[in-house]
């Protein structure tokens, strides 16, 4: 049990209770990947233990313009991610705040980050984009006062922005039913990413199933293809299907890019869009409009928006009661449909 301090902690009191150098105990604070998981773990214990605040994480506190908003995400690059970021970006424009990201790659660097930065990383506030969120990590954002807002995982302890991916799902499926088709195939990746990110994909699939089911339709295995989120990827692996004889008249991609690629491939295969297939998206990226793809729309951006205005209105007021934000869904019809 590390002893209380009758002052406030030092970098040295963290490094004697951990028995580590204080070099060592500088690496973990600026999140160096030069030191063993064992020796962070030692050292984080002995900072949450010391209440231990870094010397310019202090001074930044006493500035009174200095304010940080950070932004967990990951596949910092995917369309998707980079509008809800301009959303989050809009949304601070007339603040002070500054926005900080932090790319997140696999379960052990969200668990350091979640871990660290509710101590080092200086912030008044935290978005999280499609990542998940054990008991762990949210007791230690409360215990920390980190205010937070998760996009796209639910949790009740904390602020939440979601969409209903089942639901949309089924949309899609009811939709193209609805326009005479019966030969549906759907197109996305549904591989597992592991316990730190959410895709969900697989819930869009879920709910597609459910709607052709609940049409007396089937869903072959063969008509559901798996397809990295890439346009060339999707135009490789949609190939196969589109050259055999039963071909689906209608498929459903569970994101635009990749809905893209399937219409280019129709296309050098010399099939007629919408007429010999129909395709249809998700998401309504910026570019979908310009190409005249029809999809399910989600509020990108607004999801950013909405998260800076719930983490605002906390930081004003701790006591306001959590917000669980559910956006809407809904189609728009252009010409690949």
């Amino acid at each position: 049990m590390t002893p209380k301090l009758n002052r406030p902690p030092t970098i040295y009191d963290v490094a004697k209770a951990a028995d580590v150098s204080i070099s060592t105990v500088s690496r973990v604070i600026n999140a160096s990947p030069n030191v063993s998981e064992v020796t962070r773990e030692r050292v984080q214990e002995a900072i949450n233990q010391l209440a231990f605040v870094p010397k310019a994480e202090a001074r930044a506190r006493a500035m009174k313009d200095f304010a940080r908003i950070g932004v967990l995400t990951p596949f910092f690059t995917a369309p998707a991610f980079v509008q809800r970021l301009r959303g989050v970006a809009e949304g601070l424009m007339a603040t002070r705040y500054e926005l900080t990201i932090y790319t997140v790659e696999s379960i052990d660097h969200l668990n350091h980050y979640l871990a660290t930065l509710p101590v080092t990383g200086h912030l008044e506030g935290l978005i999280l984009l499609s990542l998940r969120v054990n008991d762990e990590s949210a007791l230690k954002l409360k215990e920390h006062n980190l205010e937070t807002v998760l996009i796209e995982y639910p949790r009740q302890d904390l602020n939440t922005v979601e969409i209903n991916d089942v639901e949309g799902g089924k949309m899609a499926a009811e939709y193209l039913i609805g326009k005479g088709h019966q030969r549906l195939a759907f197109l996305g990746d549904t591989t597992d990413l592991g316990a730190y990110a959410i895709l969900p994909i697989t819930l869009r699939l879920q709910g597609f199933k459910h709607g052709v089911r609940q049409a007396g339709l089937s869903l072959p295995e063969e008509f559901i293809c798996t397809s990295r989120y890439d346009v060339k990827d999707a135009e490789r692996n949609v190939e196969p299907i589109l050259r055999r004889p039963d071909r689906p008249t209608a498929i459903f991609c569970a994101t635009d890019m990749q809905a893209w690629g399937v219409v280019n491939k129709a296309r050098q295969l010399g099939l007629r869009v919408p007429e010999d297939l129909a395709v249809l998206g998700f998401d309504d990226l910026d570019f979908a409009d310009y190409v005249g793809l029809s999809t399910i729309h989600q509020p990108l951006d607004e999801s950013g928006r909405l998260a800076v205005e719930i983490l605002l209105s906390h930081l004003k007021d701790p006591e306001r009661p959590l917000r669980h934000i559910r956006l809407p869904l809904k189609i728009v019809e252009r010409q690949t449909t």
